[in-house]
């Protein structure tokens, strides 16, 4: 999936908040522990550098946690029963459309992405990949010093050492140049670098230097050292990131200590040791990110400090337990990430807003909810995403029904350009088809059937239909009747479309002057409306239930109807018939929950709601007090 400036951008915002939060709870707990080892503090140290450095990689890859809806109630259908009538002209252009308020048909959105924060995703970018590349080159030239070291040949201490330390593989102990910090490198190839003035030390002296730098292997510092800096890399403009890194590399030096001194060393000649080789030696600033040193100035007095003292909790932990800690810090950081997968279905949050609105009649609210719903697909997956294209149809659809129909067919353009041959085009291409026949350019809406039947089978009948409707405007009857048998025969006739191929294709052989054979078809799409009858949900928020008119309730009575307007769409296809709908009159004497039982398509169900939703009446009654009564509502709609 495509992914560009804008998703990045949210995807980033998304890690540096969680980072932030991270770092801060790491710090917490390290405050809480401060009586605690040195070895438990960096633990948690170790385990926020993994999470934070896997949360990039989450946050993409991990999907969204979805909670499932609670199951539909059964239907309340109704006792109370009305009827209207929807009549429109057969010519498509006879009644003009309001004007249309949206962008010209041949205009792209504008990129909502400000410059500003491609910019600033820059900076991080630069910034990371900087502190990587440092990383990088220190690694290869301590590689290479490794190559041009010579080996020293002290195997009997090294051995009784590692022994001592249980180390079980090989070690390799080299000797780097005059003046150098003891240090030590490699993750599967461990290596100790001992200074060649080593040769003259203390017998004392290069056993304490050794079990502290074998201290370090067996404890797996290098992995979680390389980890800890790729974290501070990425996040090296937070000012609590570096406070951890500095506070991870004093706790695993105090936590190597610890474990040196309970190896048997003595805490005051240990101490000493420590303190002449931090003085006369020097550590290379250029591979310090990518080497664990003995010892850094900087943190030499607090860790002496802690080394005679008695009173500090030394309990020591070796490479398996930073492992097992990384994994379950990786493990904690996926539903962490997750946030950020959650966090994208906000457009499902304002698309089901925007059908409220649309259902309370505030189109213009709709609107704007479903532009908001686009733009946060787009922000989350990009603006060349199949979400973000769905998005578009979607609010396309909305305008499509308010007969904003140019600004409509753009959306549907830039979603079908978006989608190319992915199936999900064939949705927009469908509705670019339909707006081809209303402009009467039956070529092209041809051309958008077919290709929408080529990439997504599923919209085989419909599009079948479609080109029936197009050939026969362009009187080629022979060819329309062949369309309409082969869209009636891939139909799934359990579907609202199969009702809606059937009556079409009885409109025309009524029009042919095969009478009997149009009375059969539309017939049999009558039995197949009732079959294919959509069960309905009772509102729930109606005050003390809905109730069903017979007995001691009394049914509505209306008051004032208005008559449905038939769609572009169904008008164009010469689409009739009826439509059934079950409704709840509440006591304000307004329908509500208003619902297609048996629909027809082509945007009739909709222009039937849209009607029955202004009608007034006079509410149903139980024991002389209006509640909320269920009705049935049959909309019949028919040519001239």
């Amino acid at each position: 999936m495509f992914i560009d400036e804008t998703a990045w951008f949210s995807i980033s915002f998304g890690v540096a908040l969680k980072s932030t939060a991270i770092l801060g709870a790491a710090w917490l707990s390290a405050r809480l522990l401060r009586r605690r080892s040195a070895a438990s503090r960096h633990l948690v140290w170790t385990a926020s550098a993994a999470a934070v450095l896997a949360l990039p990689f989450l946050s993409v890859v991990t999907p969204a946690l979805r909670v499932p809806a609670p199951a539909a109630l059964q239907p309340a259908l109704a006792g109370a029963w009305f009827a209207a009538t929807g009549v429109a002209r057969t010519a498509a252009g006879d009644s003009p459309s309001p004007v249309d308020r949206g962008v010209p048909a041949n205009s792209k959105p504008a990129p909502s992405s400000p410059e500003w924060k491609t910019w600033l995703m820059a900076l991080w970018a630069a910034g990371a990949a900087a502190l990587f590349a440092r990383m990088l080159i220190a690694c290869a030239v301590l590689w290479r010093v490794r190559r041009a070291s010579r080996p020293i040949h002290d195997r009997d201490l090294l051995g009784t050492l590692s022994e001592a330390l249980g180390i079980r593989r090989r070690v390799a102990l080299l000797e780097s140049e005059a003046g150098s910090m003891p240090m030590t490198f490699g993750v599967l190839r461990p290596a100790v670098f001992m200074p060649s003035a080593a040769a003259q030390w203390s017998d004392e002296r290069r056993r304490m230097v050794l079990l502290h730098e074998l201290a370090h292997v067996r404890r797996g510092d290098v992995a979680t050292h390389l980890i800890a800096r790729a974290a501070v890399s990425i996040c090296w403009w937070n000012p609590l990131a570096w406070t951890a890194w500095r506070e991870f590399l004093k706790e695993r030096e105090r936590a190597t200590d610890d474990m040196v001194l309970s190896a048997g060393a003595r805490a005051s000649e240990y101490a000493g040791h420590l303190l002449e080789v931090a003085r006369s030696m020097q550590s290379a600033p250029a591979i310090g990110c990518a080497a664990v040193a003995m010892a850094r100035p900087s943190q030499l007095e607090p860790r002496l400090r802690a080394i005679l003292d008695s009173g500090v909790r030394r309990q020591t932990s070796g490479s398996a337990a930073a492992i097992a800690t990384v994994l379950l810090a990786v493990g904690i950081a996926v539903p962490f990430a997750a946030m950020q997968a959650q966090d994208a279905r906000k457009h499902e949050a304002l698309e089901s807003a925007a059908k409220a609105a649309e259902e309370r009649r505030e189109f213009e609210t709709a609107l704007q909810l479903l532009e908001s719903a686009a733009a946060a697909r787009g922000a989350q997956s990009g603006e060349q995403s199949v979400s973000h294209a769905a998005g578009l149809i979607n609010l396309g659809e909305l305008k499509n029904r308010r007969r904003m129909n140019e600004s409509a067919e753009a959306l549907f353009s830039r979603a079908a350009e978006i989608l190319g041959e992915r199936p999900e085009a064939a949705r927009a291409l469908m509705h670019l088809g339909t707006a081809a026949i209303q402009r009467k350019n039956f070529p092209e809406a041809i051309e958008h059937f077919e290709h929408a039947e080529r990439i997504n089978p599923t919209y085989a009948g419909m599009a079948r239909m479609w080109m029936a409707v197009a050939r026969r405007a362009e009187g080629r009857a022979g060819e329309a009747e062949a369309l309409y048998k082969s869209a009636t025969a891939v139909q799934n006739t359990g579907s609202v479309e199969a009702v809606t191929i059937a009556r079409v294709y009885s409109r025309f052989l009524f029009e042919e002057g095969r009478t009997q054979e149009a009375s059969d078809l539309e017939a049999r799409a009558a039995a197949m409306q009732k079959a294919n009858a959509a069960q309905v949900q009772p509102r729930s928020d109606a005050p003390g239930g809905v109730f069903r008119a017979g007995g001691d309730v009394t049914s509505p009575s209306l008051l004032r109807k208005m008559e449905p307007e038939y769609s572009e769409e169904a008008r164009a296809a010469k689409l009739t018939g009826r439509v059934k709908l079950y409704a709840e009159i509440g006591p304000g004497g307004m329908a509500h929950n208003i619902k297609a039982i048996e629909g027809l398509g082509l945007g009739l169900d909709e222009q039937a709601i849209d009607a029955i939703a202004q009608w007034r009446f006079k509410p149903g009654r139980k024991n002389g007090q209006p509640v909320t009564v269920a009705a049935t509502i049959e909309v019949n709609f028919r040519l001239q």
